[in-house]
């Protein structure tokens, strides 16, 4: 099917009637924004590139920009044909020319490229002028030698006046604040860049110049507003005052997607205080009866952080969330049970009748973290309800066997601490649970009672543990604090990548150190670019860029203001010709506080283009198709990249630890689901070992589905419940599969750093499937890259109880460096480290959820092998090792 749709295509494009061509083109470029691949049309595609039809072109171009890095030779063909474009009357033509041309990896054009990108940042368009500079990074990466060229084209490029660019950092505060006030005309990255440039400089007095700013910008697409509200949660944390004027701004609408509403609970509770937080608490209530799940859970937390932090309120707050025990929705009930107990871990003896409450409340609620968190309480509190407790534990005793594996655990801990205080009573209940869960099929379920046998039962066997088992069970637990998820996201700068991620990006770099000596005064002159209107035989008019310094260090605030909007007028003849005899005279104004080196503000003002221009590319990959997807990381790799090798001067950051690509993709699926059991519809799932984008701390997964019946399935989903308590990012509904069709999904999948499967409901329109994907243990890792070094110092850190090592004897066809790297890196998803040392190999990575260090090391003593494994997931590390005993004791692939 695919080979005849690309037959026709050829045959459409070789045609002579241009209708055809473009209705072609339009199915291709529809066919790479659905993630297929096209390159086999290249040749085809190509041949139309110097056609005269303007809509043809422009696709064309859309074509090639993508697969000219594949087809290189093709491309150079076609590079004269690129070069006549540059000329091109249509600024479009132009960009995509200089596009296509940056996007052929070949080190013998690089003299055309260089050329092609000055001429493009002189260009009268300003649209050319911003391809010019994303074509910079292209460049350098291919040829680094041409840095000192690429600079001065980025320093003119800093000095463009276009709404599309941004302003040089030494351009003083006035003008700063004429950019915020012409938001409206101007980028919105703009207004983030300078907000954070007062954040860092400007005199806490003045702060409040940039609220407005950002408030404002609240009213724009949702993308925008997901960037600024977090920039504004890590700001209200540490200066409330600033936006407790506009606490109104931050209420939740109706329309609001559950993102923007839990970033605006996130301000609302972080500007909350004791004069407003009866108006904030009238809103919460409103917002727990939102039909929005997550929303309404997030906002039990919120009341719960209230209730700690402002403590008029607290006992309010918690009448309020027992009330909630009642509520009909299992989510609700569940999240306020968990706060409910760290709230009652604060002041637990004047809470026995809600302790009492929730006990009689426990059978009619389900969920397994809801009814851990009631156990957790009635064991740690025993004392204060004697009676209660031990009538629960007699009702978990039946239910055992049936209960999650967080509930048995709970279940365990709840009969050891009843032993401990009530033994007449709860005896014999205590050695039944103890029995069931010896034999219990999870691991550690086992060894927890096993450990609380021996430790609360003595015999002869006991060590001297048993007689402290009361001050260990028993021991007071410090009460939790309920603080804001942004509450440390400020150790990264705002409007960053890494600030939206809350991890560190590759290429972050922090803000250099005041210098101890003050630098020249000249850093701190103002040149404009001035553009000059002249006309050419009557009608052409070419602009050309003039720079001046400012004058009149005397002038106030508001004349500077003045100035600058008068500046700006390029339209204005008069002010022209009068400035054209006007010298440039250094601005002689006292500094009013520190100010860096000027190489050092050059390069810190590109990586602060670079990062606030591209940080909208995270909201952008959760709703963009695979192949957008796939267009923008390359891209954002490439100008975080850029921006780190741009650094001339010494920042001081030494990053021993990056994360790496996966060295080996397994191509092998897992059935999901049978078309038999699936009634024609089948399922099977696969690990991409690549970075989730839906959530740092989740496995990737791809999932193809397949209609194998006679009739088209609808409204395919995955259901809102999991019955294991996993967090799951589910796939978009697909609301129509015709038969004998496939598509292929992603969907993301916090394991926990655990093995326990992922249990959820598969649905058609008509049926509902309960299905499992069982995770390996080396899918629960990310490969990351070190030096030599570097991997020693962490391994010795993490010896004794942290290490696991055996020795195994191996066939000789496996040992060789290739056959260890390659059964290794099949085992689990790790990166590969350089070793200097012969015979000894070394992979590093980190798990997923919690991203805890993962070290390995394979020493070959022919004709044995010495397998060492470094980590504080222990259970992990043994995982591992039985699977890489079997890999590198067996032969064959």
């Amino acid at each position: 099917l695919c080979n005849f749709q690309n037959e026709d295509l050829k045959e459409m494009l070789e045609s002579n009637k241009e209708s055809l061509k473009l209705e072609a083109m339009k199915r291709i470029v529809g066919l790479i924004a659905k993630g297929k691949n096209a390159s086999e049309l290249f040749p085809a595609v190509v041949k139309n590139v110097a056609s005269k039809n303007i809509e043809l072109k422009k696709l064309v171009y859309v074509y090639l920009v993508r697969y000219a890095e594949e087809q290189q030779d093709l491309a150079l063909l076609s590079i004269s044909t690129f070069q006549r474009a540059l000329k091109d009357p249509n600024q479009l033509i132009r960009a995509s020319a200089l596009r296509v041309l940056s996007s052929i990896r070949v080190p013998i054009i690089v003299p055309i490229m260089m050329l092609a990108i000055k001429e493009a940042a002189t260009d009268l368009s300003p649209y050319v002028r911003k391809t010019a500079a994303h074509a910079i990074q292209k460049l350098y990466s291919l040829d680094p030698d041409q840095k000192e060229h690429l600079i001065e084209v980025i320093e003119k490029l800093l000095k463009d006046k276009s709404t599309v660019k941004y302003l040089d950092i030494h351009t003083n505060m006035t003008k700063m604040l004429l950019v915020i006030k012409m938001q409206n005309q101007e980028s919105k990255n703009v207004v983030m860049a300078v907000s954070q440039l007062y954040w860092h400089l400007a005199p806490k007095h003045e702060l409040s110049i940039i609220t407005k700013s950002l408030v404002r910008l609240l009213r724009s697409h949702r993308e925008v507003q997901y960037i600024v509200l977090q920039n504004i949660a890590t700001m209200s944390i540490q200066r409330k005052g600033m936006f407790e004027p506009f606490m109104k701004s931050f209420y939740v609408r109706s329309t609001d997607a559950t993102h923007i509403k839990t970033l605006k609970l996130e301000i609302l509770t972080n500007l909350a205080n004791e004069a407003n937080i009866s108006t904030i608490l009238r809103e919460f209530q409103t917002y727990v009866k939102s039909q929005d799940k997550a929303f309404a859970a997030a906002t039990i937390q919120a009341i719960g952080r209230c209730a700690t932090n402002i403590s008029e309120v607290t006992d309010t707050c918690l009448n309020g969330l027992v009330l909630l025990l009642s509520n009909r929705d299992e989510t609700v009930v569940a999240e306020s049970v968990v706060v409910i107990k760290k709230l009652l871990q604060t002041q637990p003896s004047q809470h026995s009748d809600i302790i009492k409450h929730m006990a009689k409340l426990f059978d009619n609620i389900t969920v397994p973290m809801a009814r851990a968190s009631i156990l957790w309480l009635m064991g740690e509190y025993c004392e204060h309800v004697p009676k209660i407790a031990p009538d629960v534990l007699r009702k978990m005793a039946k239910t055992f066997t049936n209960e999650e594996d967080i509930v048995k655990l709970q279940i365990v801990n709840l009969a050891a601490k009843l032993y401990l205080t009530n033994s007449k009573q709860t005896k014999l209940l205590t050695q039944y649970i103890l029995n069931l869960g010896k034999y219990d099929q999870n691991y550690d379920i086992r060894d927890r009672t096993r450990f609380i046998r021996q430790l609360i039962v003595p015999n002869e066997k006991s060590g001297a543990l048993s007689k402290y088992a009361r001050r260990i069970l028993m021991a007071p637990k410090p009460a939790p604090v309920l603080q804001s998820a942004f509450k440390d996201r400020d150790r990264f700068q705002l409007g960053t990548l890494s600030h939206t991620l809350n991890s560190q990006a590759s290429g972050y770099l922090e803000l250099s150190d005041w210098p101890a000596v003050a630098p020249d005064q000249s850093v701190r002159n103002v040149e404009v670019v001035e553009p000059v209107r002249k006309q050419k035989n009557g009608n052409a008019v070419k602009v050309e860029s003039r720079s001046e310094s400012e004058s009149g260090s005397e002038s106030s605030s508001s004349e500077s203001s003045s100035e600058s909007g008068s500046e700006l007028d390029s339209d204005s003849d008069s002010g022209t010709d009068q400035k054209k005899n006007t010298k440039p005279k250094p601005v002689q104004s006292k500094p009013v506080m520190k100010v860096r080196s000027t190489t050092e503000y050059k390069h810190k003002t590109l990586l602060l283009i670079i990062m606030t221009k591209y940080i909208l590319i995270h909201i952008v990959l959760s709703i963009s198709t695979q192949f957008f997807v796939n267009c923008m990381c390359s891209l954002l790799h490439l100008c975080v990249f850029l921006a780190c090798q741009f650094d001339a001067v010494s920042w001081h950051v030494h990053v021993s630890l990056q994360a790496s690509s996966p060295v080996f993709v397994p191509e092998t699926s897992h059935e999901l689901l049978h078309r038999m059991t699936g009634k024609g519809l089948s399922a099977q799932y696969r690990f991409t070992r690549q970075p989730c984008i839906y959530g740092n701390s989740m496995v990737s997964l791809q999932l193809t589905l397949s209609n194998s019946s006679d009739q088209a399935l609808e409204n395919i989903h995955i259901s809102e419940k999991s019955s294991t308590g996993q967090n799951i990012h589910r796939f978009n509904a697909i609301e129509r599969l015709e038969p004998q069709a496939s598509v292929t999904v992603s969907m993301g999948v916090d394991f926990n750093d655990s093995t326990q499967a992922a249990n959820f409901q598969l649905c058609t329109k008509e049926d509902e499937f309960s299905v499992s994907i069982q995770p390996a243990v080396g899918e629960l890792l990310l490969p990351i890259t070190m030096s030599e070094a570097d991997f020693t110092k962490e391994q010795g850190k993490l010896m004794g109880m942290n290490e696991s090592s055996a020795t195994i004897t191996m066939t000789p066809e496996n040992v060789s460096s290739q056959s260890v790297n390659r059964k290794v890196v099949s085992v689990a998803n790790i990166g590969v480290i350089p070793s200097s040392q012969e015979n000894i190999y070394r992979f590093a990575g980190k798990t997923v959820s919690s991203g805890s260090l993962v070290l390995v090391s394979v020493a070959l003593k022919d004709p044995d092998a010495v397998i060492t494994i470094n980590t504080e997931k222990t259970v992990i590390g043994s995982m591992l090792l039985r699977q890489f005993k079997t890999a590198l004791t067996n032969s064959g692939p």
